[in-house]
């Protein structure tokens, strides 16, 4: 799945105005799909953004008493991974 399937599966909990998933690398699109499964659970549960900015992952999301902090150091861990076997 590429990052703008994954944004048209879950575009009912994409806030409107905003893109979504910006990063399109499998494993991390494989890995929020996943994630996804359990986040729609969650009452008022909506997406924003999931972008680098300065070479760091960022998510964000509401409701904010969601660990964003633990997706974005997987997405980094995954990012790094795939940059050491693509060198």
């Amino acid at each position: 799945m590429t990052n703008f399937e994954f944004n048209k599966k879950y575009e009912d909990y994409l806030e409107k105005g905003h893109y979504g998933l910006a990063i399109n690398i499998p494993s991390v699109v494989d890995y929020l799909d996943k994630k996804f499964q359990e986040l729609i659970q969650v009452p008022g549960f909506k997406y924003s953004q999931i972008k680098l900015k300065f070479n760091m992952s960022r998510f964000y999301c509401e409701p904010r008493d969601i660990d964003s902090y633990e997706i974005e150091k997987e997405i980094d861990n995954l990012i790094k991974k795939y940059d050491d076997d693509n060198c």
